[in-house]
């Protein structure tokens, strides 16, 4: 029987790495994890907790635009935060567009330079 102990990483597609890494290390307020192997094409790890979030610099399949408002109605990576009104006033600062959670609990949904959806969930 397999056992599932956790997530390890999420990969997210970018165009532009450099971009990205504005976005998720200024923003978002990530911190880049630089002992993780380097890779055969352009590409970042991040720390989320005891998870990562892997940033891809290759040619994205799917379509950036016409994506829903919402990213919670679309496909998205959720981090559970601290602190959600300091990251609220980063995006604010940004001019990053975000939602909030349409269920009253303490989060919110923005998307990165590329439209991936990012969902981040308030830890009381």
């Amino acid at each position: 029987m397999t056992e599932y102990l956790g997530l390890h990483h999420a990969s997210v597609v970018v165009a532009d790495l450099a971009a990205a890494l504005r976005f998720y290390v200024e923003v978002l307020g990530l911190e880049r994890d630089r002992s993780r192997p380097e890779m055969s094409f352009p590409g970042a790890w991040l720390k989320a907790g005891a998870q990562q979030i892997h940033l891809l610099e290759l040619p994205n399949c799917d379509p950036v635009t016409g994506r829903p408002a919402h990213a919670g109605r679309d496909r998205h990576t959720a981090l559970i935060v601290t602190g959600l009104d300091a990251v609220e006033q980063r995006l604010e600062a940004a001019g990053t567009g975000f939602t909030r959670s349409r269920s009253g609990r303490r989060a919110l949904f923005c998307r990165d330079p590329d439209g991936n959806g990012i969902e981040l969930i308030e830890q009381c």
